[in-house]
């Protein structure tokens, strides 16, 4: 990387006063239009041999003037800004060396003003026209809260940390949390418009008239207290967005590279005094930004849009119509016209122990379940032996509603799971496939259900998850659910409301065909360390059962 030289043009400029009132005034004192405005710039990456700068497009502009409190930048690519302290650094995202005309007004007491303006030429090579494609769908597109996905709104740490600031560990929203008061439930009234106006991305935020507002700048709205609070607050008019690079911390295979920066204080439907974003995450259905909050750099806001209004309960599909079901009413080995068996060790890519055999000491139907048994033996090299059925290529299926009825073995390190795969897993590989995991729990971690979906870009440790509890998991049978539509995905156990969703739409794995898998693995990067003394214990499954 090129060291950045600062080298700073210095402009004195002495101007005319565009307002000056000579007369005393009780309240404000003497009422003098700022003057003898003095501006420093940098060209970020100015040197000899890139004499308009390393191609970021960033210019650092301080301005100061005698009597002036504020400042406000004005620049002929569209775009304006305050500041306070006459501080700002300007991104010029036009790709190519352009000149640009800038505008500083100095503002006094009482509204008093001046202002200059001179030009800047600067170089830049910056440019994500899929993102702004993906967000404008080529004209226009709009955008709303994603409230149906578990963290989406939510705070995370920003340091140094590589491993946690890319989520918000501190505080993840579940689903519709701000829709059940009229303190929060305005956030999910905001429509959030970007489309293409003569060649540049524009921006509208439409909310309703009210805004929600981080409890730190609930004054800019005419408010105050300790908690976030939805205020009148007028959002219309149109922004220009400026695309840049993204300068976080974040790992760079966290995030797209592409931070958006609104004009004139434009912000994304939460107020967190803060108009630049930088994308997560991208696609025709999805929008995952993050942003520092304005003030406290130390904390990160997370935000996740859809490009589907929010719909508490929605109006998923009637599944009803039971079109496969396994009932294990005859004992012995599980039915061969239902179900086949993945054999082998190693887990498949997560280090699990068991090797996985199709032994009726590891998968038998008895007295009306199916017994997956998991045990301590030494077979062909593992320590531990156990069984996986799947339904491949004797059924797939594409939506639906999933019911299993199962009690879960017990024991550290055991890890069964209730799962279906895409079946183009062959010529798609995982995670392009798919994968959705209605139930896992860690014997490590008792009575914790984890419901999770594994694509591109939200795979492994990184898995798109949630989990809920529930009482004695491993001595009593549970009904495990999940219901999959073209428009969501969504987790359940019992009768209780959802513990996940998700969005689904035309772009994602989940719209073509997949199969049942039923396991229970040991150990591995998900069961963690096996108990000293395991020696067996099984999932028993009740049925399985299919709806559309």
């Amino acid at each position: 990387m090129k060291n950045i030289l600062k080298n700073f043009g210095k402009l004195a400029l002495l101007l005319f006063m565009v307002s000056s009132c000579q007369e005393d005034d009780k309240t404000f004192g003497n009422l003098d239009a700022p003057k003898n405005i003095q501006l420093e710039y940098e060209i970020v990456g100015k040197d000899a041999e890139h004499p308009d700068g390393d191609g970021s497009g960033k210019v650092i502009l301080k301005a100061t003037a005698e009597n002036a409190v504020n400042f406000k930048y004005l620049f002929s690519d569209a775009t304006s800004q305050n500041a306070p302290g006459g501080v700002y650094t300007k991104t010029f995202t036009k790709n190519g060396v352009n000149t640009y005309i800038v505008t500083v007004i100095a503002f006094g007491k009482g509204g008093t003003a001046s202002n200059t303006s001179f030009e800047v030429t600067v170089f830049s090579n910056f440019s994500d026209p899929e993102a702004i494609t993906l967000l404008t769908n080529g004209s226009s597109k709009t955008w709303y809260w994603a409230a149906a996905q578990p963290g989406h709104l939510g705070v995370g740490q920003n340091d140094g940390d590589v491993t946690k600031n890319f989520y918000p560990n501190y505080y993840a929203a579940t689903p519709f949390e701000k829709a059940g008061s009229p303190d929060s439930s305005c956030l999910y009234d905001n429509e959030l418009k970007f489309f293409v106006e003569n060649g540049v991305l524009k921006f509208e935020l439409d909310n309703g008239g009210k805004t929600f507002f981080n409890s730190a700048f609930l004054g800019v709205g005419g408010g105050s207290g300790s908690s976030d609070l939805c205020l009148n607050y007028n959002t219309s008019g149109v922004k220009t967005v400026a695309l840049s690079p993204s300068e976080s911390l974040v790992p760079a295979d966290k995030k797209r590279g592409t931070a958006m920066t609104f004009s004139d204080n434009g912000f994304m439907g939460y107020y967190i005094g803060q108009s630049t974003y930088e994308i997560l995450e991208l696609t025709d259905s999805k929008l995952v930004v993050r942003a520092v909050m304005g003030g406290n750099p130390a904390l990160a806001w997370y935000h996740t849009f859809s490009n589907q209004p929010p719909v508490q309960g929605g109006n998923e599909p009637d599944y009803t119509n039971m079109i496969w079901n396994d009932e294990f009413e005859i004992d012995g080995a599980p039915d061969p016209t239902k179900w086949s068996y993945n054999l082998g060790a190693g887990g498949w890519g997560n280090s699990e122990l068991q090797h996985y055999t199709d032994r009726a000491d590891n998968a038998v139907v008895q007295n009306g379940v199916l017994k997956i048994i998991a045990k301590a033996e030494s077979f062909s090299g593992s320590n531990y032996t156990s069984a996986r059925l799947v339904t491949e290529n004797k059924f797939e299926f594409k939506y639906g509603k999933i019911e299993v009825k199962a009690k879960l073995p017990s024991g550290g390190g055991t890890w069964p799971a209730i799962w279906a795969l895409g079946e183009n897993y062959a010529t798609n590989p995982w995670p392009a496939c798919g994968e959705i995991d209605i139930m896992e729990h860690k014997g490590n971690e008792p009575n914790t259900i984890h419901g999770t979906l594994h694509y591109p870009g939200r795979s492994g440790g990184n898995a798109d998850s949630g989990t809920t509890t529930a009482s004695n998991v491993s001595s009593e049978f549970h009904v495990y659910k999940a219901i999959w539509s073209p428009t969501s995905i969504k987790f359940y156990i019992d009768d209780q409301p959802a513990f996940h969703s998700y969005v689904n739409s035309p772009s994602t794995p989940y719209n073509s065909n997949f199969f049942l898998i039923l396991n229970v693995a040991m150990g591995g990067t998900f069961g963690g360390t096996v108990a000293p003394g395991f020696t067996q214990s099984a999932m028993e499954i009740d049925y399985v059962r299919v709806y559309q």
